[in-house]
């Protein structure tokens, strides 16, 4: 029994490592991303590239560590993985650097945080997470995911004060002249409307990549009940996903050779993180944890990457921390504490609930035998009786 709680112990401590690092993963892909999206990088092409590379890097290791549980593959399975590349490797990966370019890393990592909501109601629907609005716990997840949400929302719109850190300047820009008339307020207000459409095209081309991450968690932990064998499921989406983007690419960007060339510079290094980092290993370690914890859980976590975007870019870049970002970060904080203690909770009743399946079980097999070891008595009992008669007889 110690062994067992121990073991599950680990597994949850694990569990919440592994969603952290994956958090940290996703903050530094939308820093280098956006800077090789700023070089030029084609999404196209970098979609084909990450995923040719976690296929070739990881499909070694699946065969060699996962031949003999790996299942054989069934026409239901193919169509499944068959999906799974269609919804992240090609659609999401494509519109959400295509929306990058039109806004920034902060912004593009605060609509990441949609993922959380949609998954959630996703996995309600089809009953994957456990649900009952009338208890505590199901109240908590509930009102974790919002705030977490909101924090992030917060974190993106409210500004407030400037907090000035011992290794931050405070820069100030000369404000933009207001005359209609003058050139530059012209040419200044053109830019300005511009950008606005720009924004909202970029705004709803990441919201359509978020919706399709969602659904490629939910059908990457219905696809793992079927076939458990995570790291050759990794291997099989970013294979199928690079031959996909290989089409994609070849008929939209036709006749453009250059985009292929590779050069050293951060679109290499965006090329090799995001294959081996974010679309290898976090496939695989996600796909872990959602065999355990369920889709919901893995992306509860998303808002923490607004967080590490923040503190990195004040730490290393000198980026100017406000009042609004510090109080959003603390309703992050706030909301991931009530969705752990209601996933916590989970887990209890589970447990609960297991032990009691267990008990019930024991009594039935203990009283089953009761009967068995009687059954020879009466028996013995009978031949007594049958002996007696005979001796009467004789």
């Amino acid at each position: 029994m110690m062994m067992t709680i121990k073991k599950d112990g680990g597994i949850i401590i694990m569990s919440y490592v592994g969603v952290v690092l994956l958090q940290v993963c996703y903050a530094a892909n939308c820093i280098i991303s956006k800077a090789a999206l700023n070089h030029g990088m084609n999404h196209f092409t970098f979609a084909f590239y990450r995923n040719l590379i976690a296929a070739v890097v990881f499909a070694p290791f699946a065969i060699l560590f996962e031949r003999k549980i790996r299942p054989k593959m069934s026409i239901n399975v193919f169509l499944r993985i068959m999906l799974l590349a269609f919804l992240e490797p090609v659609v999401d990966q494509n519109v959400y650097y295509a929306g990058m370019r039109y806004t920034t890393a902060t912004f593009a990592t605060a609509m990441c945080n949609l993922v959380p909501a949609i998954t959630f109601l996703l996995a309600w629907i089809l009953r994957l997470e456990e649900v009952k609005v009338k208890q505590l716990h199901s109240q908590g997840k509930i009102a974790g995911t919002a705030l977490t949400i909101g924090g992030a929302m917060i974190m993106t719109l409210v500004k407030g004060h400037i907090i000035e850190l011992p290794w931050t300047k405070h820069t100030t820009t000369p404000p933009p002249p207001h005359h209609q008339n003058h050139p530059v307020a012209a040419a200044a207000t053109t830019t300005t409307t511009q950008q606005y459409h720009d924004h909202l095209k970029g705004a709803a081309m990441i919201a359509a990549g978020m919706f399709c991450w969602s659904c490629f968690f939910i059908l990457q932990a219905i696809t793992l009940k079927s076939y458990p064998a995570c790291m050759s499921l990794t291997a099989l989406i970013c294979m199928t996903g690079a031959l996909l983007n290989l089409v994609l690419t070849l008929v939209v960007e036709h006749g453009k050779h250059s985009i292929w060339s590779l050069r050293w510079d951060t679109t290499l290094l965006a090329y090799f993180y995001n294959g081996i980092v974010c679309s290898g290993v976090v496939y695989y370690v996600s796909g872990m944890i959602m065999a355990k914890k369920g889709p919901f859980f893995v992306t509860t976590f998303n808002p923490l990457g607004m967080i590490i975007v923040a503190s990195v870019g004040a730490i290393l870049f000198g980026e100017q921390l406000d009042l609004g970002k510090v109080l959003g970060a603390t309703v992050i904080i706030v909301g991931l504490y009530l969705v752990v203690w209601g996933k916590s909770k989970d887990t209890t009743t589970s447990g609960q609930s297991k032990e009691e399946d267990i008990n019930k079980e024991f009594t039935s097999t203990k009283s089953s035998n009761n009967i068995a070891n009687n059954k020879p008595r009466l028996d013995a009992h009978d031949d007594d009786g049958d002996r007696d008669q005979a001796v009467q007889c004789v």
